[in-house]
């Protein structure tokens, strides 16, 4: 029996053409699944479509966009067993990088067709979906001046480019941070709450590694004294996220914590999977393996030696004695 899916596309997601990708979509999957297909609008989100296909009793939910509409289609399967696909055709595509899932549209639709699923953490912030991250105060800014039309004229670049922009009006506020057990109080330029989070989104590299599956949340706090001190901390973010290893400088400090209720002074700018929501207060929790996704099959490859490097080394091949046996 045939499988059936809605796909839910985002028309104006990315640089590409719509109707092309789409066209590419259809030809790849249409041959082994009923594809039911919705596109988002002004007035229609990808969260109201994906509830109505999970009420209609589809076998999957594929969405095809941004970061911003992943997440919001992923909201209406939430503790369900209905699988979750991802083609990611937005200007960051963190999501797909932090799982490790292809953001070509040939491979992400094969990683659908072979069916593998994986359980995935998700988070809420302000009972709003949150597949990667919530950033407050430096990354909130950032995000909101690079606009559509700079994301659809430099792609990834724009947000590099707001980013130096945004460090002009490089200022700090006070935040306090209440955990399960403690409250924090300190002065920050941004904080950031990470469910998952792939290399290139360096506020959130403070941990040494961010984990989609242990059912926990990755706070970074950046609290540089200054523009320079502010680039000083964002390069050795870059370098612990390229290195794996935990930060080490005074002005950025890490946790880790099932939920957090987060307040300014005075209030910051919140975006959530890079999409802006409002400003703070905010509380974020984790609901552990609320997500089940298809993800790519991978051949692990076992290694049974390895002694390349060693000092002196010799290895001398033995012949295999035959007794007649």
């Amino acid at each position: 029996m045939r499988r059936s899916a809605c796909l839910i596309f985002n028309p104006v997601a990315g640089q590409g053409d719509p109707e092309l990708e789409l066209g590419q979509i259809r030809a790849m999957l249409e041959p082994e699944i009923d594809l039911d297909i919705y596109y988002t609008t002004e007035e229609i989100d990808a969260d109201q479509l994906a509830y109505a296909a999970v009420e209609r009793g589809v076998d999957a939910i594929i969405a095809s966009g941004g970061d911003g509409t992943l997440s919001a289609a992923a909201a209406a399967v939430v503790g369900t067993d209905i699988p979750f696909g991802i083609i990611s055709r937005g200007t960051a595509n963190a999501f797909a990088a932090a799982l490790g899932i292809p953001d070509t549209i040939a491979v992400a639709c094969e990683t659908i067709l072979q069916g593998k699923t994986r359980k995935v953490d998700i988070g809420y912030c302000n009972d709003q979906p949150m597949v990667l991250l919530a950033g407050i105060g430096f990354e909130a800014e950032t995000v909101e001046r690079a606009d559509r039309s700079a994301k659809n004229r430099f792609g990834m670049l724009a947000y590099v480019l707001a980013g130096f922009q945004e460090l002009r009006n490089f200022q700090t506020f006070d935040v306090e941070i209440e955990t399960e057990d403690k409250i924090i109080k300190t002065t920050a330029a941004a904080v950031t709450v990470a469910n998952a989070a792939p290399p290139t989104s360096v506020l959130a590299q403070g941990p040494a590694g961010i984990f989609v599956d242990d059912g926990l949340l990755d706070l970074t706090i950046v609290a540089p004294v200054s523009k320079a001190g502010a680039i000083a901390a964002t390069f050795h973010l870059f370098q612990t996220a390229s290195t794996g290893t935990a930060v080490e400088r005074n002005d950025i400090g890490y946790l880790r914590g099932k939920q957090f209720k987060i307040t300014t002074d005075p209030p910051q700018k919140v975006v959530v999977d890079g999409e802006l929501v409002g400003t703070t207060p905010i509380e974020v929790r984790c609901v552990p393996a609320g997500l089940t996704i298809f993800v790519p099959t991978v051949e692990e490859e076992v290694l049974t030696e390895k002694l390349e490097g060693l000092p002196n080394l010799t290895v001398e091949l033995k012949e295999t004695a035959d007794n007649g046996e």
